[in-house]
């Protein structure tokens, strides 16, 4: 058996103590109320802490406090939580960043990867996290990972075009000119309907 426990608080009695048990939402609370009810009533620290799924020190922890503070001093303390890496504001911003893409010049990278955003928050607002924070943020912005392949800034769409033309047709001329029994040798058997068409249209020209 082990050493009795003295219980100073006599506000309550033991029938109270179940009391306020059986009407509190805390299971924590609970078992500690039941506890000390059972310490009220005369039983050893150990067969209290026993019957209260606790051992002896935390059931002696428990009863300290109950002295000092009463049933509030039972409550389970709860947090808030950690607080976010970023502010409101601050994940505004980065959605902003996200879409408008990063300034090769600056940023040296034509897209966005994580481990690229994770530089810039950390550059921007002094916070260093890692790349999976940083996807789970993308996934609470709603933001895809899927991106457009990315471009060079200087290129020119109508150069790039211009080019394709002017390669295009020293091929077609090469390809109408060829002698056609060239051409039947060249070409796979499933092609042939097709390089006939074009044999017809060279020997009408």
């Amino acid at each position: 058996m082990g050493q009795a426990i003295i219980v100073t608080r006599t506000d309550r009695t033991a029938a109270e103590l179940r009391e306020v048990a059986a009407k509190s939402d805390d299971g924590a609370q609970v078992r500690r109320l039941l506890a000390i009810a059972l310490i009220l009533e005369g039983r050893s620290r150990t067969e209290a802490a026993e019957q209260s799924g606790m051992d002896r020190q935390t059931l002696r922890d428990w009863v300290h406090r109950y002295n000092a503070a009463g049933i509030a001093g039972l409550a389970s303390r709860r947090s808030n939580g950690r607080e976010p890496f970023l502010a409101e504001a601050q994940m505004n911003e980065l959605k902003d960043i996200v879409i408008k893409g990063p300034d090769p010049k600056t940023a040296k990278v034509v897209r966005w990867r994580c481990v690229d955003l994770r530089d810039e928050v950390e550059r921007r607002f002094g916070v260093r996290v890692n790349e999976r924070t940083v996807g789970k943020w993308l996934r609470k912005l709603r933001l895809t990972r899927l991106q457009p392949r990315p471009f060079h800034p200087k290129k020119d769409a109508a150069a790039q075009e211009t080019f394709k033309k002017r390669m295009a047709r020293p091929v077609r001329k090469r390809f109408l000119r060829s002698d056609p029994s060239s051409l039947r040798q060249r070409i796979r058997p499933q092609g042939r309907a097709l390089a006939k068409m074009e044999i017809r249209a060279s020997r009408s020209s």
